[in-house]
């Protein structure tokens, strides 16, 4: 079973998957050590951390699939979506990224119709290209599987705030009628906008975006679930806690000097050792040595 039909098979099992952003290895290794079922690569989160910049069209194509290929190779054995942006380009980019992310090791992508240079779905200032340009880059990437490119397909429109949401909801609908795996409207406002896409998108697997001070109100999976989505992206949580506890231990490590008296603020030595299997390692060593 290839992993975007393991994505597929979850999801037809009633399953609601809560993906939560990864952005390096790291990162990937402790969200699958707590449980979670499916990753997700947050193009806003390598962004950040890869280049210190905001999620505001830096990030490339050979970044994000060189990002994606060390996540996968430590996700232990989890399905990884990535956030593939427009496709950095046309349909014949698209089919590259497509390609590339597929050598990497993702189970899926998703694809969004804003111009590029594409800036984060919360951000104001947003631009989407004409529904035909975004529809025939799907398109591209459904026709990927008759040569063995399987991706679990996201189809993200951003036609919510900068048209409508009756020209979102035509968007959706109109990618789910090519095939694509799932559909996402973001930056809905209220839970108003939520039921009214769950109900004008009938026959859709829907994607919620729970950010931290987004724009959409938060809720549980189990109330999303209720709501009609059941693939619930929190990309940002990872980045956002890392960055605060980072924040407060530099601080009391500029003002200290040391951290002496404050070890609570991180993780211990040998506690960080689990996390990157040190063990398994020192076996590794053990049996090749002469």
């Amino acid at each position: 079973m290839s992993p975007a039909e393991s994505i597929r098979q979850l999801l037809g099992g009633g399953a609601t998957i809560n993906m939560p952003g990864v952005y390096d290895t790291l990162s990937s290794r402790l969200a699958a050590e707590a449980g979670f079922e499916v990753l997700f690569i947050s193009g806003y989160s390598v962004s950040a951390a890869r280049l210190g910049t905001p999620d505001f069209g830096y990030l490339t194509q050979p970044e994000i699939a060189d990002v994606a290929r060390g996540v996968c190779a430590n996700s232990g054995g989890h399905p990884v979506i990535v956030d593939a942006d427009t496709g950095y380009g046309n349909a014949l980019n698209t089919i590259r990224t497509a390609r590339m992310l597929h050598a990497a090791g993702a189970a899926g992508v998703f694809l969004e119709d804003q111009e590029w240079p594409k800036k984060c779905g919360h951000f104001a200032g947003k631009r989407v290209v004409p529904r035909e340009d975004w529809l025939a880059k799907l398109q591209a990437i459904v026709d990927l599987r008759e040569e063995g490119v399987d991706l679990f397909l996201v189809a993200r429109t951003d036609a919510r705030a900068v048209v409508s949401i009756d020209e979102a909801i035509a968007r959706a609908n109109a990618a789910l009628a090519i095939g694509v795996d799932a559909i996402f409207v973001e930056a809905p406002q209220s839970e108003d906008e939520l039921r009214q896409v769950a109900a004008e998108v009938p026959g859709a697997v829907r994607v919620a975006n729970m950010i931290e001070g987004g724009r959409t109100p938060l809720y549980t999976p189990a109330e999303l679930h209720d709501l009609g989505y059941d693939l619930i992206v929190t990309p940002l949580t990872g980045l956002f806690a890392a960055t605060k506890a980072m924040k407060s231990a530099y601080a009391r490590l500029h003002d200290e000097g040391t951290l002496r008296d404050d070890l609570d603020l991180v993780t211990s030595f040998s506690e960080f050792e689990s996390v990157v299997d040190l063990e398994g390692h020192k076996e590794l060593e053990r049996r090749y040595e002469t």
